[in-house]
């Protein structure tokens, strides 16, 4: 029987790779703060990884697998350095933001990286992946780190992919406001196929866990298919929307999937290495029936961490008008 240490294992991806390891047959300890529960099946260490503590109760054994999915390079480090010499196989969940050409279209795992954040500098998400790809290399061969795109799928937490059946849906047969999409391309990867990639792999390096590619507006157009939208769209240049305070990609006020013209790397990636380790990638018009069934679901007037507001949306739409 595997003896799996899950760095987390109560997130939204972390706990996917926990559960869909028990189903695999192994023993799965999940170490966190403790503010959701652990799978069921997996036993939890409750532990803060601020703290100089915060692996003494799991450092006294042997582990055939260790996955982190961190974004804070200092805990990474500090997991390593606890527990690296104890660890047959080390995963590490880093991100394509790593990368520091978003312009390069089909680049591959030697597309140059951001500089790594160094201690005391102020948190850059693709810096801190950096650094903490570094701590994890130390381990050398028993090493596999992975740089997923983005993940999408039930329960998404970023609300940046279910925002578009979240609009579609609420706007019935009425309007929805769309940026252009011309020249512009959309890369994702179902969270269930990236959690049974890293759960099952014996591959080590590095892998872009991407999807394959797809026009955006195909995407878009899928998902309004999908829902069954009857209304009008309405396309807003770059320009305008910027003028107009929408934000690129993802937070308050954005268009999510929309990425400034120059980025036509970011959602390009190769994902080749991917597919020879034996990854797996569904049909994206399951992903996304699966991503409307959700948002019906969750309700989609909630409160959001990407997209614009109804409110907000229509207006635009009469501004635009």
């Amino acid at each position: 029987m595997t003896d799996a240490l899950i760095l987390g294992g109560t997130g939204w991806l972390s706990g996917r790779i926990a559960r869909r390891m028990l189903v695999n047959g192994a023993a799965v300890m999940c170490l966190a703060r403790g503010g959701r529960p652990s799978p069921e099946g997996a036993s939890l260490v409750l532990a803060d990884r601020d703290d100089a503590d915060a692996y003494d109760a799991v450092r006294g054994r042997d582990w055939d697998h260790v996955i982190d999915v961190s974004s804070n390079a200092a805990h990474v480090a500090a997991a390593v350095e606890a527990l690296g010499d104890r660890a047959a196989r080390w995963t590490y969940v880093s991100s394509v933001s790593a990368y520091s050409d978003d312009e390069t279209v089909g680049a591959d795992e030697s597309a140059p990286l951001h500089q790594p954040a160094g201690a005391g500098d102020e948190y850059e998400y693709g810096a801190q992946k950096v650094a903490a790809e570094n701590a994890v290399r130390t381990l050398g061969d028993r090493t596999l780190i992975v740089r997923p795109g983005l993940i999408v799928g039930k329960g998404d937490p970023s609300d940046r992919f279910g925002y578009w059946a979240a609009a579609f849906l609420r706007a019935h047969d009425e309007p929805v406001l769309l940026p252009r999409a011309d020249g512009r391309d959309v890369q994702v990867i179902d969270v269930d196929d990236l959690s049974e990639f890293i759960s099952t792999t014996t591959a080590t390096g590095v892998i872009n866990a991407t999807g394959d590619r797809h026009p955006m507006a195909e995407v878009i157009e899928a998902v309004r298919r999908h829902v069954g939208h009857r209304g009008d769209t309405v396309t807003a240049t770059d320009d305008w929307l910027v003028a107009n305070e929408v934000e690129y990609w993802a937070g308050k006020r954005s268009l999510p999937l929309w990425l400034p013209s120059d980025m036509t790397g970011f959602m390009t990636r190769s994902n080749a290495r991917y597919r020879a380790a034996g990854g797996e990638l569904r049909p994206l018009d399951e992903t996304i029936a699966a991503v409307v069934e959700d948002e019906q679901e969750r309700g989609v007037d909630r409160e959001r961490r990407a997209g614009l507001t109804r409110t907000d949306e229509l207006a635009l739409i009469q501004l635009l008008r």
